[in-house]
């Protein structure tokens, strides 16, 4: 079980700009040891993380065919599609496109909601879903920040509901993005005293690292934290999935 909990909780965010591998293979979607995060998780992240479009629409086409082939994990793929929606709003209102951007996002609350719903305490459902809100929600309109940012919270404080009694053996990826998401949406919605609660964890757990350099950044110029981001501070490199199923094969 801890295991799997790992594993869903690096999910949390997208990762910092890389070079996508040429060639990428088409993810295996007929593979059951697979599960439905494992198979999108890369190519949705090419969209977020380098703006590679066509990797990001195979990503979207594979969502709505494992809802066909998988309808027991309908909440994490409607989590996915939010998130993707809401990717796509992004990018239209930072083209101009007012109109575009309220309808994907319109799409994309909804999807999020829902997945949420049908998904309740589920965290690879938390994960994405607060995780989308984490990554896109300084980019949304000002009248929108307040909705993802809460929204956002309320799903890290389920995730931290799993992993908060021994945040301290996890991976540094994955401790590094849980503490990173309570302490932005901690700070995001004005929660001042988890804020620095959360930093201090940071400063403590993961020393000598991305996240503790902006931490103590943050500590001293507090007027930093408005304006920068202390998610996506260690790498989350492409092939992940070729790895897990070379994993499975040789079981």
């Amino acid at each position: 079980m801890r295991t799997f909990l790992f594993g869903l909780l690096s999910l949390l965010v997208a990762a910092p700009v890389l070079a996508d591998e040429p060639g990428t293979p088409d993810p295996p979607l007929d593979n059951q040891k697979l599960t439905v995060h494992t198979l999108v998780r890369e190519d949705i992240f090419a969209g977020w993380r380098s703006k590679n479009m066509e990797r990001f629409e195979r990503g979207e086409k594979n969502i709505e065919l494992l809802l066909e082939q998988r309808p027991k994990f309908k909440a994490d793929l409607l989590a996915w599609k939010g998130g993707a929606k809401l990717y796509r709003a992004v990018l239209a209102y930072e083209e101009g496109n007012k109109e575009q951007f309220q309808k994907l996002y319109d799409e994309a609350k909804s999807l999020l909601d829902e997945a949420a719903a049908l998904g309740k305490g589920n965290a690879g459902v938390a994960a994405v879903v607060g995780g989308s809100y984490l990554t896109f929600g300084d980019r949304l309109p000002e009248e929108l920040r307040e909705h993802a940012w809460q929204t956002s919270y309320d799903n890290y404080q389920t995730l931290w509901k799993y992993q908060g009694k021994i945040v301290e053996k996890l991976p540094t990826h994955i401790k590094g993005e849980l503490l990173a998401g309570l302490v932005q949406s901690a700070h995001r919605t004005g929660r001042d005293a988890e804020y620095q609660q959360y930093l201090e964890k940071i400063i403590e757990v993961l020393p000598d690292t991305g996240y503790s350099r902006v931490a103590l950044q943050w500590k001293e110029n507090p007027e930093s934290a408005k304006t920068s981001n202390i998610s996506c501070k260690s790498c989350h490199a492409d092939g992940r999935l070729e790895a897990r199923v070379a994993a499975l094969e040789g079981k």
